[in-house]
C-alpha cells in the first residue's frame, strides 16, 4: 500500500506563528486561481450598480459604461477606459470614499498617473457641484502643484466623468468592455503578492 498521501485542502494553523511550510504551499496554490477569478468579481459588483440612480438622471452602471464609452470614443488606451469603467465601483461600499475603492481595486494594475486621477476623481469632480452643497468647489486646487496629475485628474473629470449622465448618449454595453478589463487585470503590474503569481505561472517542466 502506498503511504504517499494527497496535497491537504487547507492549512492545519490556528495561529499564523505556527504555520509550516506546507501550509503555505497550501494557501499559496489556491492564491493564483482565486486571484484570476477577480475580474469575474469586478464585473458582478459592478452590474450591482444597475438600476440604482441616487438622483440622477442616469444610473450609476449606465454612467460608468458612458465614461468608459466616451473615453474610448476619444481614442484612449484600454487602461485608462478600463479605469473609466471602474471609477465609481465603490459606491455601493464606500458612500463616503468611493473614489478610493477603485483606486485600491486598480492600483495593482495601472500607472501611477492613471491610479492618482481615479483616487483624487471625487474631489476634482467637485468642482461641478459642490458649491451647491455649502462646499468648496475649489478643493482641487490644492493639488496644483503635482501639475501632470492636476492636469490629467481635471481632463478625466471634464471630458468624460461629468459629461456622462447624457439618457440619450450612445452608451456602449458591459460586454463591449469585458475583454479590456479581463486583460487589465490579467496580470499586477505592482504587488506584494506579484511572486507568487509570477511563480505559479511558469509551467512546470
Amino acid at each position: 500500500m502506498s503511504s504517499h498521501h494527497p496535497p491537504q485542502n487547507h492549512a492545519t494553523f490556528t495561529h499564523m506563528r505556527d504555520g509550516t511550510s506546507d501550509d503555505w504551499a497550501v494557501i499559496a496554490r489556491e492564491f493564483a486561481p482565486y486571484a484570476q477569478q477577480l475580474p469575474d468579481r469586478v464585473l458582478d459588483h459592478l452590474i450591482l450598480l444597475n438600476g440604482d440612480c441616487g438622483g440622477f438622471p442616469i444610473d450609476r452602471l449606465s454612467h460608468c459604461l458612458q465614461t468608459a464609452t466616451l473615453a474610448h470614443q476619444d481614442g484612449r488606451d484600454e487602461e485608462y477606459v478600463v479605469c473609466a469603467l471602474l471609477h465609481d465601483i465603490g459606491d455601493t461600499l464606500g458612500s463616503y470614499n468611493h473614489a478610493d475603492i477603485a483606486a485600491a481595486i486598480l492600483k495593482p494594475f495601472v500607472s501611477e498617473e492613471n491610479h492618482w486621477m481615479v483616487a483624487h476623481h471625487g474631489i476634482f469632480q467637485g468642482y461641478y457641484f459642490f458649491h451647491h452643497l455649502g462646499m468648496d468647489r475649489d478643493l482641487r486646487d490644492s493639488f496644483q502643484q503635482q501639475t501632470a496629475l492636476y492636469q490629467h485628474t481635471a481632463e478625466f473629470c471634464e471630458r468624460y466623468d461629468a459629461a456622462a449622465f447624457d439618457p440619450q448618449r450612445e452608451t456602449l454595453p458591459l460586454a463591449f468592455f469585458e475583454p479590456m478589463l479581463r486583460r487589465v487585470l490579467a496580470v499586477p503590474k505592482q504587488s506584494l503578492y506579484a511572486k507568487i503569481v509570477a511563480r505559479q505561472a511558469v509551467p512546470e517542466s
